[in-house]
């Protein structure tokens, strides 16, 4: 930790001068998943980095740029900070509504447009064709979903049921855009932070068995939407039930986004999973807290 708080030599993810858990976005998410509490000094510190750090500066990796995420839709290392604020329990002391409102925004954009191709437009790239974003249109991404799922002032029932309607509008298979994205123009392509496609799925299956995205089922629990999404009231039933007599839960999942803690992905609390029961207990923790928020344990 920097004398300002700032966790390791990077902002989101690693680079050549820090390794995967040596950056703010991974410290601070490390930090809240295994329940540190806000007064703590290590997370205090480093939210007071973020309170206090300007956007333009170098540490946010952006060569001094500030991509405006209200301009870019899915988009905007600000979104990433507000999300690391929001993981911290931290947004009743750094304000991140505006943002927290946006979040809600680029998910009711979802219900207010045929697909994303509706706000959305082709560039020449290297001699390819890229889809890029509209300036100041609004998309869900990664980082939005994470703050909704990480902070509580914006539930109503209104929101909710919102919020319901434009995830499984998104879980639609007979879309012409399915699994399309877009990137941002911003005087050239940019990559978006996890701009959610059309076709969202919250598990897939492989040789006759199937595999569950637990963050992405969690994320959606906490957001108490649940018991509007028949889609995801079955992946959690398909959760409970792989629960034994023993209270392990012996669910396949996804293990590239469970193991380890990264920007994207990452959710693991045990050191390693040398010891096979360590994955299992990891298993077992994530889907205990779904079924908590899924009002189903």
């Amino acid at each position: 930790q920097k004398e300002n708080g700032w966790l390791g030599n990077g902002f989101h993810g690693p680079n050549k001068n820090a390794g995967p858990y040596e950056n703010q976005e991974v410290g601070t998410k490390y930090l809240a998943e295994k329940g540190i509490c806000k007064d703590n000094p290590i997370l205090k510190r480093a939210m007071d980095a973020f309170a206090t750090t300007e956007l333009s500066d170098l540490c946010y990796r952006t060569k001094g740029k500030l991509f405006d995420e209200f301009r870019y839709a899915a988009n905007g290392h600000n979104i990433i900070r507000c999300a690391c604020i929001a993981r911290a329990g931290c947004d009743d002391i750094i304000d991140i509504k505006p943002q927290i409102q946006l979040a809600l925004d680029s998910f009711k954009r979802v219900l207010e447009v045929d697909s994303i191709m509706d706000i959305s437009r082709t560039v020449k790239c290297n001699g390819k064709e890229k889809r890029v974003f509209n300036d100041y249109e609004k998309w869900p991404c990664y980082y939005h979903l994470d703050i909704l799922a990480h902070t509580q002032s914006w539930k109503s029932e209104d929101n909710i049921k919102m919020l319901a309607n434009a995830v499984k509008k998104l879980m639609r298979t007979d879309r012409s855009a399915m699994q399309i994205g877009a990137d941002s123009w911003v005087g050239y392509v940019l990559g978006t932070i996890g701009c959610l496609k059309e076709g969202y799925q919250l598990g897939y299956e492989k040789d006759g068995l199937h595999y569950t995205y637990l963050d992405r089922v969690e994320w959606l629990c906490r957001c108490g939407i649940a018991p509007y999404v028949e889609e995801l009231s079955r992946e959690v039933e398909i959760l409970r039930n792989s629960i034994n007599s023993e209270g392990v839960c012996e669910a396949l999942v996804d293990e590239n986004q469970l193991k380890g803690l990264s920007t994207y992905g990452g959710q693991q609390l045990e050191v390693d999973w040398k010891n096979p029961i360590r994955k299992l207990c990891d298993i077992t923790f994530r889907v205990l807290l779904i079924l908590h928020y899924a009002d189903m344990y």
